[in-house]
């Protein structure tokens, strides 16, 4: 008997598990996410249709669990999630409703006239998001505070900024990590309110509304949903892998704010996402994972954008698009 089996409770297995389901064993196909711990694959049912496991290593139960709790409180609020077939956490599988192989990022359309509508979608969930109970978001996981979000650039500093001298050295470099660490608490001051924490266009899935036929948007990977900064989602969603025109964006920001600019704390986050975005994907591609590494010039690019809106960092922006431009360009 091997080591796995002896561990499941009544000699449970994973293949007799699927079985259980309907699923067809022998129809596995792997797929390719981001990086994670978290494993996926996509199944063959006796019913004729689809489904997808979801596997958590033993360090990852507890992320299963949140899965679960969060999934719940998402459908509550009338946002499309994947259904849980089959939920075993404590085995760390878990059976998912396929939604189908095209996130948000991988539609076919360049055209912002098409893609500005999906946008929308997922502005209108962050919103409902945000209406959430704060207790029962606060009891999930740590709060997006400002020793976490000053954390994230600290990666950022040590596998792409610093390796490629973008950081300076001395004063320099001490100015620079001060300045950002400066942006993370003015973020952490805002009162905090319930977010996705990872609300961008790859883990939004374009389906068909059961109730009309119209194209709707689910939203995946929200086991992570916790407080934090105003923005945060708003920046997330328009910064990482796709990026809005300017003429998009600012429509798109008038429609969430419902006012006119400055959108400072939306500024502020996008500074923050973008440069842990960065630190991301330098990071990926150390552990041979280099898919994200086109990303990178134009997410940097994007920092600078947002950095240039903010009046108290002005010094900053000053001294880093000069070092920063040929990385940015």
């Amino acid at each position: 008997m091997s080591r796995r089996e002896d561990s499941a409770p009544e000699e449970l297995t994973l293949e007799r598990w699927l079985s259980d389901q309907g699923v067809l064993t022998q129809t596995r196909t792997a797929l390719t996410g981001d990086i994670s711990r978290r494993t996926y694959a996509r199944f063959e049912t006796a019913a004729g249709g689809t489904l997808v496991l979801a596997s958590y290593p033993p360090s990852q139960r507890a992320v299963c669990r949140r899965f679960e709790a969060t999934s719940r409180l998402l459908a509550g609020l009338g946002i499309r999630v994947p259904r849980i077939v089959a939920p075993r956490c404590d085995q760390g599988w878990m059976l998912l409703e396929d939604l189908g192989p095209e996130t948000l990022y991988d539609q076919p359309t360049a055209d912002w006239g098409q893609l500005a509508a999906y946008f929308e979608f997922a502005i209108e969930a962050s919103q409902r998001i945000a209406t959430l109970p704060v207790d029962q978001v606060a009891a999930l996981s740590p709060p997006l505070d400002s020793a976490l979000l000053t954390k994230e650039l600290h990666q950022t500093y040590e596998v792409f900024l610093r390796p490629e001298g973008l950081l300076g050295e001395g004063d320099e470099r001490s100015f620079i990590e001060r300045a950002l660490g400066e942006l993370c608490i003015r973020l952490g001051e805002a009162t905090p309110i319930p977010c996705h924490r990872d609300l961008m266009v790859r883990n939004l899935v374009p389906v068909a509304s059961p109730r009309d036929g119209l194209t709707s948007l689910a939203v995946l990977d929200h086991q992570d949903l916790r407080l934090g900064p105003p923005g945060y989602d708003l920046a997330s969603l328009l910064n990482d892998s796709l990026f809005p025109p300017q003429e998009t964006e600012s429509r798109l920001l008038k429609l969430a704010f419902g006012k006119e600019p400055p959108y400072l704390d939306y500024h502020r986050a996008a500074v923050q996402r973008t440069l842990k975005a960065v630190g991301s994907y330098a990071a990926f591609a150390r552990r041979g994972f280099n898919r994200h590494i086109p990303l990178i010039a134009p997410t940097l690019a994007r920092a600078l954008l947002h950095l240039r809106q903010l009046p108290e960092q002005e010094r900053l922006f000053s001294l880093v698009s000069r070092r920063w431009a040929a990385a940015a360009a």
